[in-house]
């Protein structure tokens, strides 16, 4: 429950985000503007944001997620953050902004697979030609999973919504194709997790 005296807080963001860093400063390279996709408790728009102050971060979840993640920026005062926006997949009308970037954490695997394919559909909208898309989470490769607890985590998300689960690669990349998406790198991160990087068809 988020309240106004609390912000809500998820370990695994000061976990990962030092080393999700360390991969978008190498596209990262000018400035630009940053959708995220997901942004759930603000954590990871307020790190990166204060780490690339040349971007600026446009945060973007479902209506319930909002609040919490506000209080983090309240409290971090970086100009360089803008008003979070709603962004549920399901109710998208489209958007007159378009982007630089797109990021995305922990997401898809806790979406449908019809709401993955909204969020594609949404990807071709609002990248620029030649931006890039990157997603961070697990993965599994020909439909295998790449580790035990991998596994164990896919059978949990099942279990506690059927419709969810870590998505395979290659269908992805399937969706990416179909949105004008080419695939450009598939990075190794710590605790079984990967970034997937594709770039927006420049013509």
């Amino acid at each position: 429950m988020i309240n106004q005296f609390s912000k809500p807080y998820s370990e695994s963001c000061d976990m990962n985000q030092e080393v999700i860093s360390k991969v978008l400063e190498k596209y990262l390279l000018k400035s630009g503007v940053i959708l995220e996709i997901g942004s759930g408790t603000g954590q990871h728009a307020v790190y990166f944001a204060n780490k690339f102050p040349n971007y600026t971060w446009q945060p973007a979840d479902v209506a319930e997620n909002i609040p919490g993640m506000k209080l983090w920026f309240d409290e971090a005062q970086l100009s360089n953050i803008k008003e979070p926006e709603i962004l549920n997949v399901d109710d998208y009308h489209g958007s007159t902004d378009s982007f630089d970037f797109v990021y995305s954490a922990n997401t898809v695997h806790i979406m449908s697979w019809s709401q993955v394919e909204k969020l594609f559909k949404i990807l071709q909208t609002v990248l620029k030609p030649a931006a890039i898309f990157i997603l961070y989470g697990p993965f599994s490769y020909n439909f295998k999973q790449t580790s035990e607890s991998n596994q164990r985590f896919d059978l949990w998300l099942k279990g506690r919504d059927p419709l969810s689960g870590v998505r395979d690669f290659s269908d992805l990349n399937k969706l990416a194709s179909d949105s004008s998406l080419v695939f450009q790198t598939d990075i190794e991160m710590p605790v079984n997790n990967r970034i997937l990087v594709w770039k927006k068809i420049e013509s």
